[in-house]
């Protein structure tokens, strides 16, 4: 038991060592976490853009590879469209069955 004299030296102990505890298990690895998911929004802004461009480039080739004409402007768009959304679908598929393997 310790003697009243050492109790508020104990309590100061005790208080940094929480302190302490605290900045080691808890802020140090949120930090971490902070680095790593400012990495993945910035990789996902990166590919977000490049999948646009990509888009934007299909159907800008398919513009001047069909005949020029109304319709064939809505078969551009429409085959943009029905690629984008299968690609969409794919990237989908393939969440779904990753979470559902473990």
């Amino acid at each position: 038991m310790p003697n009243p004299q050492e109790i508020p030296q104990l309590a100061t102990e005790l208080l940094d060592m929480s302190k302490e505890y605290l900045r080691q298990e808890t802020l140090e690895p949120a930090k971490a976490l902070g680095k790593h998911a400012g990495m993945g929004i910035g990789g996902a802004m990166i590919i977000s853009l490049g999948v646009f461009f990509l888009v934007l480039g299909l159907f800008a080739g398919l513009r001047m590879w069909l005949p020029v004409g109304e319709w064939w402007e809505v078969l551009a768009r429409f085959i943009t469209a029905l690629a984008s959304a299968g690609a969409a679908g794919l990237v989908v598929w393939r969440m779904q069955g990753d979470d559902q393997q473990g």
